[in-house]
């Protein structure tokens, strides 16, 4: 419209000039009422708009109404009267009973996205119906089809849950060369955190990585100290830092500190009358649904609520107790998934489990969970909330309803695992469950175990690495699984059709082509108040005086590079550049054997006593 409209202007008509605000081309200039302009032209533009859309509107009722007759013939008595007589059915209309259709269909689960829809989990279905109204009106049967085959898809995935897993592709990471102690993922799966035995946190920033796969921050949080967890909050805006010592650390997303925890007096018997902890610290997590507390366990035996606006002093405290009402040790903690209920993981091989209101008494316990004196690694709720999975040092996992706590659903057992950290997770849909395995040096592959909830048969496996995989993690809104290994690689496993975002962003860059260092040009030297005949010409830029240098053969001759094995062209391979260096090389080479050192000094012996050169001359004089 406005190009349009420019081209009215562009015209000498007198009538139109006068009411723009110019009555002739070779008269005084006269001011322009903009305002009035752009009334005009926003006019033109809306009544322009209007018509297209009454035209694109006309179109798509005619094409329902064609639908609508079609349908009618063929069907039944039934389907007529609930349509109701004369009614048109528009494409909004039937677009959104597709969509329910299919969203009955979908699986159930805390986020599944239809396996129709190649759209990021964010869009709602409001958009796909705005998008409806855009382009063209689509063919007859077109979205019919691809959903039929969508269903068909689907229908095969529900009775064969392997190809749910999302593991065709994989890139790696390198976070270091020590054990990747920790993982977390923010809930919108944009950025992961690695940790590790050599105390570095990495920030890893999927949308800005390229194929070089490099961390973008790392930095040490707490000093000299394994990192044992790290955790986004529900959120996403701050991280939950645990480490070995005793205190727990909140780090915005930067990885600015938020807050410490204080530490405890260890000179007090009773736990409770400490304000913080007073000895290492084994785990902890955020509350899923308060994005102000979180939770940690600890060495002396408690397990501590707290809230990141204050540090001077836990929330409330929680006491594990033996059957002898002994103080014991959590290895690990989680919250629930309505965050109502508290459990802690012992050394005692017992899993207690507390209201988050009631720190007293527990309200769920079983004894003997695991073996006596291993460290449970890691307890997690299934996403419906019904189901606890905890992975024993006992080289088990189970899976138990804390309703009926006697005695687990399902167990397995032959899992090794050397880590106190050793992870287990469900899938988005809840229906498997996937835990790592922990190998010696040089004793074969650590793997990745896919187990079926219901029946506990292993579904799958994935040989990861020649090192220990302790962390495991399946992002819901990715569909991506996140390994951490005992040789400090994490890698992330997807598939480019099932998994959304996340390493699906990093892998299609280039590398970027490192910038020439610009150090190469020569300094320039600043002489504001020298003569004319000492200033040097002001540098415009290093890139224009590196296309010089370039264009000049002595600055850009490369030099020869060292002949590798044999030698050629004259040159002599790896012992210098000349024939004489190469002989006076092997000259200097001193081929006698210094294994026995005392042979070594003696060999000199007679030579010193009958020509002696230093010592014996000096004390003779």
């Amino acid at each position: 419209p406005l190009l349009a409209d420019a081209e009215m202007l562009g015209t000498p008509d007198p009538q139109l000039a006068a009411t723009m605000g110019f009555s002739g081309f070779g008269k005084k200039a006269r001011t322009f009422d903009l305002e009035a302009m752009f009334e005009q032209t926003r006019r033109t533009a809306v009544e322009r708009s209007r018509k297209v859309l009454e035209a694109r509107e006309r179109e798509k009722e005619e094409q329902s109404e064609k639908e609508f007759r079609i349908s009618c013939t063929g069907s039944s008595v039934s389907a007529s009267s609930t349509t109701g007589p004369g009614s048109t059915l528009t494409k909004r209309e039937a677009v959104y009973s597709e969509s329910e259709d299919s969203s009955d269909e979908a699986l159930s689960g805390p986020s599944m996205q239809s396996q129709s829809s190649a759209k990021g989990p964010a869009e709602d279905t409001d958009d796909d119906d705005d998008e409806e109204f855009i382009g063209p009106p689509l063919p007859p049967g077109f979205k019919d089809s691809d959903d039929d085959n969508d269903n068909d898809d689907t229908e095969e995935e529900d009775n064969n849950p392997v190809k749910k897993i999302p593991d065709s592709h994989e890139i790696t990471l390198q976070h270091g060369t020590k054990t990747v102690s920790a993982l977390g993922l923010d809930p919108s799966g944009a950025r992961l955190i690695t940790g590790g035995y050599d105390y570095d946190v990495k920030f890893w920033d999927f949308a800005g990585m390229d194929a070089s796969l490099q961390a973008f921050r790392s930095l040490q949080p707490c000093e000299c100290h394994q990192i044992k967890s790290l955790q986004y909050s529900s959120t996403g805006d701050v991280i939950l830092v645990v480490s070995g010592n005793s205190q727990a650390k909140v780090l915005d997303r930067d990885g600015f500190p938020v807050m410490e925890c204080i530490k405890g007096d260890q000179y007090i018997v009773d736990m409770t009358n400490t304000k913080g902890h007073t000895a290492m610290l084994n785990s902890g997590c955020w509350h899923p649904k308060i994005k102000e507390e979180f939770l940690t366990c600890s060495n002396d035996g408690t397990v501590r609520t707290w809230d990141v606006n204050n540090e001077k002093k836990h929330k409330s405290v929680f006491k594990p107790r033996s059957v002898q009402g002994k103080r014991v040790i959590p290895t690990t903690c989680t919250y629930s998934r309505d965050g109502k209920l508290i459990a802690a993981g012992c050394q005692d091989g017992s899993i207690q489990i507390w209201d988050r209101n009631m720190t007293v008494h527990t309200k769920f316990h079983c004894r003997q969970a695991h073996a006596s004196g291993t460290d449970t690694s890691c307890l997690t709720f299934s996403y419906d909330g019904t189901v606890l999975a905890s992975r024993g040092g006992d080289d088990t996992l189970k899976i138990w309803d804390i309703r009926q706590f006697k005695k687990p659903l399902n167990s397995a057992d032959g899992l090794p695992s050397f880590f106190p950290m050793t992870d287990c997770c469900f899938s988005p849909d809840d229906r498997i469950l996937v835990t790592g395995t922990s190998v010696k040096k040089g004793g074969g592959s650590g793997k990745l175990f896919f187990f079926y909830r219901e029946t506990f048969q292993k579904l799958y496996e994935i040989e990861v690495t020649d090192a220990s995989v302790v962390r495991c993690l399946w992002h819901p809104k990715l569909n991506q699984i996140m390994v951490g290994t005992g040789n400090g690689l994490a890698k992330v496993y997807y598939d480019p059709v099932k998994s959304q975002r996340g390493a699906k962003l990093c892998v299609v860059k280039t590398k970027r082509k490192e910038r020439q260092a610009e150090t190469l040009t020569q300094d320039y030297i600043i002489t504001p108040h020298a003569l004319p005949m000492f200033r040097e010409p002001r540098q415009r830029s290093t890139r224009k005086q590196l296309e010089k240098d370039r264009l000049d053969p002595l600055k850009s001759h490369k030099p020869e590079p060292p002949v590798a094995g044999a030698g050629r062209g004259g040159r002599v391979g790896t012992h210098g550049v000349t024939l004489s260096s190469y002989i006076v090389k092997n000259i200097a080479l001193d081929k006698t054997d210094d294994s026995n050192p005392r042979e070594a000094i003696l060999r000199h012996a007679k030579e010193a006593e009958e020509n002696p050169y230093w010592v014996a001359p000096a004390y003779a004089k």
